[in-house]
């Protein structure tokens, strides 16, 4: 039988110091593995001898655990230079890079929402450009704006220490988005849809057209002042974007770009009713702004393929994209913010800097982590179309160093 013990012991003692006193068994394993790849095959053996000796250890007192490592291992609690941690380049023309960070204001930050707020921060830094923070607000039926979300954000993305250089609100632009849109009508890129729903999407999804795409200029201009007059219900008339109805992805094929909605909006009340779909204002946002490169989650890749065709007609260049995979944190799975909406309706939560919730209010009130802890807990991960299941462990550990 191999003995292990010399090995687990200068690894458990290096743990426990490292942790307040306690030898966790599972890493010394690990450590013990790196050094003896044969002992994957003995496990049973390993795992006993190494409960013995991190029982052993874990009832020392610290000092004298420190002593034991240092007379066994001087070096041992040497930190090492950490290498220069380095972002994949951004793509294309890099020379006056324009970021932004787009949330929808029906909350404060979760978690995983400060990840792409840190890259872009991170990127702007990189290359001496600019980042944006822009407010996703023109949908105010499904995803009603939070008044208090607008401020909230900025005092995160504050917190997180991010050189946020330009903010702007996605509902102060309507007036361009008409603009943009009579431009299209005009071309005879977009036309008034007003089948029933059911029927489009059955219809979009055979590579059909519908009954309405045909209309001509002037019809669909009228129609799109039914719209804006009250004369088209809500429901009644929606703008698409004319492409291809044989693409391959049906997502692409004639998508929304503007409906009626006739909820009020807490910045403009009732004052509009026609709202456009977040993939037209973005894209008609990022242009305006000279947005050079998007960084964003890998679930909206559609959104890239319908604003890049709805550029192509306008003669304007896309930027460069990059994406991220999805976020679960272990101790919270993948928790949206609609449904911390709703559990803080129903009483599951007393509000969004409930303790249980992984958002940034619950984070910033706790006082516990480090603005620079979450930072370095992400680009940890760094930029990747791979989703991450990631352990708040870890990110308490990487707080414990820098306190």
């Amino acid at each position: 039988m191999t003995n292990y013990k010399p090995t687990i012991l200068k690894h458990a003692l290096k743990n426990a110091v490292e942790h307040d006193g306690k030898a966790q068994q599972g890493a010394v394993i690990n450590k013990v593995i790196g050094e003896h790849p044969e002992a994957k095959s003995d496990m049973a053996n390993l795992g006993k001898q190494t409960a013995e000796v991190v029982n052993e250890i874990n009832a020392m007192t610290q000092d004298h655990q420190k002593a034991e490592l240092l007379s066994l291992w001087p070096n041992a609690l040497e930190k090492k230079p950490e290498p220069e941690r380095q972002l994949k380049p951004l793509p294309g023309n890099t020379s006056h890079v324009v970021v932004r960070f787009a949330p929808n204001p029906n909350g404060p930050l979760t978690l995983g929402g400060s990840r792409v707020l840190i890259l872009n921060d991170e990127y702007a830094k990189k290359y001496n450009g600019t980042l944006h923070l822009r407010f996703d607000d023109t949908d105010p039926q499904n995803k009603k704006p939070l008044p208090e979300a607008y401020t909230w954000i900025q005092e995160e993305a504050k917190w997180l220490g991010c050189n946020v250089s330009k903010v702007y609100i996605a509902s102060d632009h309507m007036e361009d988005y008409y603009k943009i849109a009579e431009q299209l009508l005009e071309k005879g890129d977009m036309y008034i849809c007003t089948c029933p729903a059911e029927e489009f999407s059955e219809l979009k999804n055979n590579g059909k057209a519908c009954p309405c795409r045909p209309n001509s200029i002037a019809a669909n201009k009228a129609l799109w002042k039914q719209m804006h007059s009250g004369e088209a219900k809500k429901g009644a008339a929606v703008a698409r974007i004319k492409t291809d109805i044989k693409l391959k992805n049906n997502a692409l094929r004639d998508w929304p770009a503007f409906r009626i909605a006739t909820e009020p909006h807490p910045r403009t009340g009732t004052k509009y009713r026609v709202w456009p779909m977040l993939d037209f204002a973005g894209a008609v946002l990022d242009k305006m702004n000279g947005i050079t490169h998007i960084i964003r989650g890998k679930d909206l890749m559609s959104s890239t393929d319908r604003q890049t065709i709805m550029y192509k007609m306008l003669g304007w260049a896309y930027p460069e994209t990059m994406y991220v995979g999805r976020v679960a944190i272990h101790e919270f799975g993948r928790l949206s913010t609609s449904e911390i909406k709703q559990g803080i309706a129903d009483g599951r939560f007393t509000g969004w800097d409930d303790p249980r919730l992984p958002t940034l209010q619950a984070l910033i009130k706790a006082g516990e982590i480090k603005p620079e802890a979450l930072r370095e807990f992400w680009l940890e991960f760094g930029i990747s179309e791979r989703d991450i299941s990631a352990d708040l462990q870890i990110l308490e550990s990487i707080n414990r160093k820098l306190t």
